[in-house]
């Protein structure tokens, strides 16, 4: 069984320092199940692959195997797809073999860890039980890029069909820890098996691993279900667990952090002229069916109603707290029919990919991206520019660089406690154009508010058209 990581990290080596690894060398480890090979193909400093080989021991998984006996146990015991395949037994070889790196810790490179590095994952060979599909429900959400090779029954038997065996390439920016987290928790599930006993000790593993991103990912149920295999208890108090942690995230804070920011920026009413800029480019792109993605209390969602142009418009947010907010403003209940059948509120997440979000001309994304951390945004950009793709799409974000001219901000403060960034110009400008290239926009920079000479303006807007 053979996993591959790659970076395109310049340099690219460091992430022998990352693993614990010396790319110099090959390394041995033994495990209870046989041995586990790192091996480097390739370390430069435009490049660096590293090579976990898995060389399992059959004997040693009858010697070790749990459960009933008798003649067909005894069969399948030694005729089994084990040694080849990545299963249960790789991430134990992860969590041992790359323990560090797993844990994300570095003792010589320390700042290495929540470094996001370009990452490529190739499996030989993986079992997906479920298929492709399911495949596609475990790892699309958390941003990444698949590309698989389906193996059939037979050769020699084309009609038997293919087999539930994938060669699967996997690609993501994302830090290296994230990934490796990604690939122990969620390799068992797809294999649907563990080969060792399954306990109290693998729900505390399971929300380690999964801190972060399990709580929010929409097959969660199936995951855990999977993980713990299938022992309801076991389940039934790991996804207890999970919707306690869950239940902090988008109500309180989202309506706390736009009273904060509401607070900072009320100096010349910020938002008022972002929200005026926003329209007026939906405006002029001849859009008639509109998104307002992170649509809050509604306050885009009155000016777009007031426009005739617009005849389709469909208002999301996390919160279900603040659609309700929205709905008691915009008097939804009292409205006329014929406008009232021009715009739509829905609950969801800009983390996954949603059909209701598709054939729409234009979108807006206010003040939204900068509360995103890095696993999500990459989702947020294939849910938006790949998945949902309107022509045009209008984004702002905080312009970090303006900071310095709020009096009640201190020095190297956020707008508010929520960010996970904010973005000067020049950072913003990469990632759009980077965005633009990986799915086929261009995009025009655009300054709202005052704008200083020399840090620019408080807000900073890109909008993105597609031909």
């Amino acid at each position: 069984m053979l996993l591959s990581i790659t970076t395109t990290h310049r340099p690219a080596y460091d992430l022998g320092y990352l693993l614990h690894k010396n790319p110099a060398r090959a390394q041995s480890f033994d495990l209870s199940f046989g041995q586990a090979h790192i091996f480097y193909p390739e370390a430069s400093e435009n490049i660096c692959t590293v090579a976990l080989l898995l060389d399992i021991d059959p004997i040693a998984l009858v010697r070790n195997r749990r459960g009933p006996s008798g003649e067909g146990r005894t069969l399948e015991q030694y005729v089994n797809d084990r040694p080849y395949v990545a299963s249960s037994f790789l991430s134990v070889a992860i969590a041992q073999v790359f323990g560090s790196a797993l844990g994300g810790r570095s003792k010589d490179r320390a700042e290495l860890v929540e470094q996001i590095l370009p990452l490529t994952v190739r499996i030989a060979t993986l079992p997906c039980r479920g298929g492709e599909t399911f495949l596609r429900k475990l790892f699309d959400p958390l941003g990444y890029t698949i590309s698989t090779e389906a193996h059939a029954l037979d050769p020699m038997f084309p009609t038997w069909g293919n087999s539930r065996y994938y060669t699967v390439t996997m690609q993501a920016q994302k830090r290296l820890q994230d990934l490796l987290s990604h690939l122990y928790v969620l390799i068992p599930v797809l294999d649907d098996d563990k080969h060792y006993w399954v306990g109290q000790d693998e729900v505390e593993k399971l929300l380690r691993h999964g801190e972060g991103w399990l709580g929010s990912h929409p097959e969660r149920e199936q995951i855990v279900s999977r993980y713990l295999k299938r022992q309801k208890n076991l389940t039934r108090q790991a996804l207890d667990q999970l919707l306690e942690e869950d239940q902090t995230d988008p109500d309180s804070v989202q309506e706390e952090h736009r009273i904060e920011e509401a607070i900072v920026e009320e100096k010349f009413s910020l938002n008022e002229q972002r929200l005026g800029a926003v329209l007026a480019v939906l405006k002029n792109s001849g859009a008639k069916r509109i998104l307002d993605l992170g649509c809050g209390e509604g306050k885009l969602l009155r000016l777009l109603l007031a426009e005739r142009q617009f005849e389709q418009i469909l208002g999301m947010d996390v919160s279900y707290r603040v659609l309700e907010i929205a709905r008691d403003r915009l008097h939804l209940d009292s409205m006329p029919d014929k406008q009232r059948m021009r715009i739509n509120l829905i609950h969801g997440s800009l983390n996954y990919r949603d059909k209701r979000l598709e054939g729409f001309d234009a979108a807006s994304v206010v003040e939204v991206i900068e509360h995103l951390d890095s696993p999500r945004l990459a989702a947020f950009e294939r849910v938006l520019f790949e998945f949902a793709k309107p022509k045009t799409i209008v984004l702002t974000t905080p312009n970090r660089e303006y900071n310095v001219k709020w009096e009640n901000l201190s020095a190297g403060q956020f707008r508010h406690k929520d960010h996970r960034f904010e973005w000067i110009r020049s950072e913003f400008q990469a990632w759009a154009n980077g965005v633009c290239q990986r799915f086929g926009y261009n995009v025009e920079f655009l300054p709202i508010g005052p704008e200083d000479p020399k840090v620019g303006p408080p807000t900073q807007m890109g909008v993105f058209r597609r031909d």
